[in-house]
């Protein structure tokens, strides 16, 4: 499956979060400001009233903090540093490396998932959902969900290196905490077509905000 011939163009963008400057930035206190910031970024999509899925998250690098987001058209890269270190914005094409990857490949990954489950609560009634919140549950989540995802795990191939929660915040909506946990290690790539769809797409709940991206690097 080669993505350009489905008609896609993906695009890797980053930029550095200005954290020294706290003026600048003091309004990045939950993942809806993130999320504006993010839709910001493509004002030619807000003209048009047109609206494609980015995926994003945040990232720590040497003592720096990121801003990492991939989506079908390329962001106004002076808009993408509207809370960004002047200068660091950066975007490149994403889908050549997409099409490079191969069934069989090990890769480094690393994902930030908002890992829930539904709880049954009789028939013809909707799940009850839930944030996993024990380290168990949140490996589980991800083992669970890695196949149909065009990947292989194991218990040893993998790790949580950040868990906790995050505040979400809508226009005339209460605030909800969501769960987080970040994922890295080393996967299997399995089913390559799927596994291209999951990057593009994402996967997990809440991926307007800050969750489902996942990264990846082929192991030399």
């Amino acid at each position: 499956m080669l993505l350009a011939y489905w008609g896609i163009n993906m695009y890797l963008s980053q930029v550095e979060i200005d954290t020294r400057n706290r003026k600048k930035i003091r309004d990045l206190t939950h993942l809806g400001a993130y999320h504006n910031w993010v839709e910001k970024s493509f004002p030619d999509e807000i003209s048009a009233e047109t609206h494609t899925r980015k995926l994003w998250r945040t990232d720590q690098l040497r003592g720096k903090q990121y801003l990492l987001v991939t989506s079908k058209n390329k962001p106004d890269l002076k808009k993408l540093e509207l809370y960004g270190v002047k200068g660091s914005a950066r975007t490149k094409k994403y889908t050549p490396f997409l099409n490079h990857l191969k069934k069989g490949m090990r890769t480094q990954f690393k994902v930030t998932l908002n890992p829930v489950i539904s709880l049954y609560e009789g028939p013809n009634k909707r799940g009850r959902v839930v944030p996993c919140v024990s380290e168990k549950d949140q490996m589980n989540y991800l083992l669970e969900r890695s196949v149909k995802n065009g990947f292989i795990l194991d218990e040893e191939s993998f790790f949580i290196s950040d868990r906790g929660f995050e505040v979400l915040k809508k226009s005339k909506q209460k605030s909800i905490r969501l769960s987080k946990a970040t994922y890295e290690g080393i996967l299997t790539i399995d089913d390559v077509e799927i596994f291209k769809k999951t990057l593009v797409n994402g996967f997990g709940k809440k991926k307007a905000y800050g969750f489902g991206l996942m990264t990846v690097i082929p192991e030399v």
